[in-house]
């Protein structure tokens, strides 16, 4: 009889982790994923799931040793930059190979008009010089970065803002959803509201681009929010590849 493989840490919700943790399932390799928390209603992964933090890069390395963890995959948002840093740190504490899965951001094509800017705050700064009314794709997490403007705004968030996310817009909306998104839609959208400028995070991926390719169709200039610096560590831009990783890893 062989020997049971150690277990994987797959950090983060995005839809690169539930592809890796269901190819990792279907080879029955033991996985754990670790959700932040931040969303009421998460879409699930196959395999164990826990909800919550770590406790800082100490609290990750314990929890590393603790459960046996033979490999860690970050696959968290392009922009959770804290818990990526906190993962290179806790697995050169606890001796354990990390690799992060992120998707490539994305390009402008013919006919784009995009904006990018370093942070939120400096995308606040570009919107009154573009437009009137803008569609903020952000998150409800970083809504107070627009709250000095005097100008109509409509935050798409998959949960409603509350007091713990600072001072909100005087002119807000919000409409709550969860992609992914078509084209068709995403062009109804800027059309019934009269959006003539969008605010997004190179998020990057299929499941919220619909937004990009409307943008072009209505001539819509974008603001596109760069990605934060990430911490030195071997990198696999798509699933197939990183299940390679963790399999070269964990063989037993």
């Amino acid at each position: 009889m062989g020997s049971i493989a150690p277990r994987v840490l797959i950090l983060g919700g995005t839809s690169e982790a539930r592809a890796l943790a269901a190819e990792l399932v279907a080879r029955e390799v033991p996985v754990t994923s670790s959700l932040a928390g931040r969303v009421a209603q998460p879409r699930l992964p196959q395999g164990d799931v826990r909800v919550g933090g770590f406790g800082g890069p100490d609290g990750l390395a314990r929890w590393l040793t603790d459960h046996g963890i033979g490999a860690v995959v970050d696959a968290t948002h392009p922009f959770a930059r804290r818990i990526s840093a906190s993962a290179a740190t806790a697995t050169a504490s606890a001796g354990v190979p990390v690799l992060r899965l992120e998707r490539p951001g994305w390009q402008p094509g013919d006919g784009d008009d995009w904006h990018w800017a370093d942070t939120l705050a400096d995308a606040a700064r570009l919107l009154p010089r573009l437009g009137t009314r803008a569609l903020l794709t952000t998150g409800r997490q970083g809504l107070a970065e627009f709250a000095g403007l005097d100008m109509w705004l409509l935050a798409r968030c998959v949960d409603p803002p509350d007091e713990t996310d600072g001072p909100l817009p005087a002119r807000l909306d919000v409409t709550l959803s969860r992609g992914p998104y078509r084209v068709t839609d995403e062009v109804e959208l800027l059309r019934r509201h009269r959006i003539d400028v969008l605010v997004t995070k190179d998020s990057g991926g299929d499941m919220t681009s619909a937004k990009l390719h409307a943008a072009r169709e209505e001539r819509v200039p974008v603001v596109v929010v760069r990605r934060p610096p990430r911490p030195e560590m071997p990198r696999s831009a798509d699933v197939k590849s990183a299940v390679r990783w963790v399999v070269d890893r964990t063989a037993g």
